[in-house]
């Protein structure tokens, strides 16, 4: 089997090559797998991307690349979209044409965040800066291309929320902060789901790949992707910090100095949703049709789990 990861140098692309070179390690030594960053293609480069593609031919493309500057974007549009949208967009082209399988992800960015509850794939769409606008003009363009095409392939578009891996996150910033200032003020009136970058990999490609390390079939469409409960930005930096405290890490600002703002008392230059919350019955149900229950149990996991797993390791790591 042939795979193509694009986002090499990122959180999730990071996650997905040392899942992937473990499993290769195990079962698959005759898979051959491209991981591909910025330096290799440029994903605004429309020729390139096909180019790459049609050389290397790949069974199951991984898109773990996008634009990610949220507020940067509202000034860089068209390199949001070319990223985000037009890109994604050539990956399924090809996937469709060619019995392909293409994993790729979204964001809770397409949602305006007024719902109360939890999201559904089926909600309508609306996003409301120019990243969601390109993350949603990228699904889509998947959903256009696959709908339309009388070829084979399949797909999945995983939406999740605040990712956090190997590399710059929020999770990090704050940590570096309170060992800075001792008090930080974080907002606590924005919902959603801490998403490690590693739980995410390991999610998504249980969907697509089977134990012996072959495509398996599944209802092609869109996933919400999180672990289970919620959380604010509050409470993800309270229990970061915490966790940071547990692992033996001197920090000036501990988590009673950490005071709760509102969003409106912190502004940026792009909106963000207020609420990101998103159910993830629609995977359950596939995993469990399949009787899959080591990924139904990563389903149920609770965020906080991987969070103070992640803290620990960046301490143990001296990256603290």
């Amino acid at each position: 089997m042939k795979i193509l990861v694009f986002g090499r140098d990122g959180q999730l692309g990071k996650a997905f090559k040392a899942l992937l070179d473990s499993r290769v390690a195990g079962v698959a030594q005759q898979s051959v797998i491209q991981y591909v960053g910025r330096a290799e293609c440029d994903l605004a480069d429309e020729g390139a991307l096909s180019r790459l593609l049609a050389q290397f031919q790949p069974d199951l493309i991984i898109n773990a690349s996008a634009y990610t500057a949220v507020d940067k974007a509202e000034t860089e549009s068209d390199l949001a979209f070319g990223i985000n949208a037009i890109a994604p967009g050539i990956m399924a082209q090809y996937a469709a044409n060619h019995n392909a399988t293409f994993l790729h992800y979204s964001t809770d960015y397409v949602f305006d965040g007024e719902k109360y509850g939890y999201y559904l794939e089926s909600d309508i769409r609306n996003p409301l800066g120019v990243y969601g606008k390109s993350k949603a003009a990228g699904e889509e363009a998947i959903t256009q291309v696959f709908s339309s095409s009388s070829g084979g392939g399949q797909y999945a578009i995983f939406r999740t929320s605040w990712v956090y891996g190997e590399g710059g996150n929020f999770i990090r910033t704050i940590l570096r902060l309170a060992k800075e200032r001792e008090e930080l003020k974080v907002i606590h009136d924005q919902y959603g789901v801490p998403t490690s970058a590693s739980w995410l990999a390991q999610v998504s490609l249980g969907l697509a790949i089977n134990q012996d390390f072959t495509i398996q079939k599944f209802p092609s469409g869109i996933y919400h992707a999180v672990p289970a409960g919620e959380t604010t930005w509050y409470g993800l930096a309270c229990l970061a910090a915490q966790a940071a405290l547990d692992a033996g890490a001197s920090l000036k600002a501990n988590p009673s100095a950490i005071k709760p703002i509102f969003a409106v008392e912190y502004p940026l230059p792009a909106p963000r949703p207020m609420n990101s919350r998103m159910s993830t019955d629609k995977l359950r149900q596939v995993f469990e049709g399949r009787g899959d229950m080591s990924k139904l149990q990563q389903l149920n996991q609770p965020w906080s789990e991987p969070v103070q797993a992640y803290v620990s390791s960046l301490a143990q790591d001296g990256l603290i």
